[in-house]
């Protein structure tokens, strides 16, 4: 199988399975486009073992399978996508490693870990987002990449934090808790369901949760954010496009808490399209 081959076959995966990521994606140049398609094509592997319904044990091998094929000098010509990620890193300064991270954290997504302080949370964040945020600021390129490295870190944080406050319903319906201990006793919560899956907790102090939460993620946006100066055009298009559709997301659910408490929370495609044309236009400036 040929590099541009397993290329396609990433491209592909981002297309139809990191939808909000692709609208950023797809304004890189072409070589760049293809290495941030398979780093992201490798990053879904991993969350998707991580999340999958087979017994706890049999995904914390298969993590620990894909640890050990990562790090192998030459992948399985089969493998399309660590072809592709292989010959990605020979070509740009992807650092690889940060994959162990995503795997550390996606181990503890299967062993339901629970976070009791705000800083718990924010280092499962930088384990499974920051470190995608760094292994994407390796297919960007920058001058600075000592200023640069911790503002993509703080950057994935920001979106995995929006993610957490999408899927905080759908995540309790499968027994996992991401919001800190210590903010649910804050507001005098317990993210406790009934029968029908519904939260138990009074809607006020549910709707404040939340909202506070949000702010939380705006102060990791704005500091995140900082990284696009330091970027080319194009890249810094791509990353503001994909921060901007999560910062429209975080906005939708800070504006009316309990509906994305009942449903999970999703930007029509015509809004993300006008975010990423707005993101290349200002790039440009």
């Amino acid at each position: 199988m040929s590099a541009s081959e397993a290329y396609r076959h990433c491209e592909q995966i981002v297309r139809t399975q990191a939808r909000n990521f692709s609208y950023g994606i797809r304004l890189l140049p072409g070589p760049k486009r293809r290495a941030l398609s398979a780093v992201y094509a490798f990053a879904r592997r991993i969350d998707d073992i991580g999340d999958g319904d087979g017994p706890a044990d049999k995904r914390l091998e298969r993590l620990e399978e894909e640890r050990v094929a990562l790090h192998r000098p030459v992948p399985d010509p089969g493998d399309h996508v660590l072809v592709a990620l292989k010959d990605a890193a020979r070509r740009l300064p992807i650092p690889l490693m940060a994959f162990d991270e995503l795997i550390d954290g996606c181990t503890a997504d299967v062993r339901g870990t629970t976070y009791t302080r705000v800083e718990d949370a924010v280092a499962y964040c930088r384990s499974v987002a920051g470190s995608v945020g760094r292994l994407s600021l390796g297919v960007f390129g920058t001058d600075d990449v000592e200023t640069a490295e911790p503002l993509a870190d703080a950057l994935g944080i920001a979106l995995q934090l929006t993610n957490i406050l999408r899927d905080v319903r759908e995540d309790r319906l499968i027994g996992r808790v991401y919001l800190p201990a210590e903010d649910l006793a804050r507001f005098g919560c317990t993210l406790g369901v009934d029968a029908d899956g519904a939260f138990t907790d009074p809607p006020e102090r549910l709707a404040a949760l939340i909202r506070f939460e949000a702010d939380r993620a705006r102060g990791w946006y704005v500091r995140g954010l900082r990284l696009l100066p330091l970027l080319d055009r194009r890249s810094a298009a791509c990353t503001a496009a994909m921060a901007g559709i999560y910062q429209s997301l975080l906005e939708r659910i800070a504006t009316d808490p309990m509906a994305a408490l009942a449903a999970r929370s999703a930007l029509p495609t015509w809004e993300k399209a006008m975010v990423a044309a707005r993101a290349l236009v200002g790039a440009g400036r």
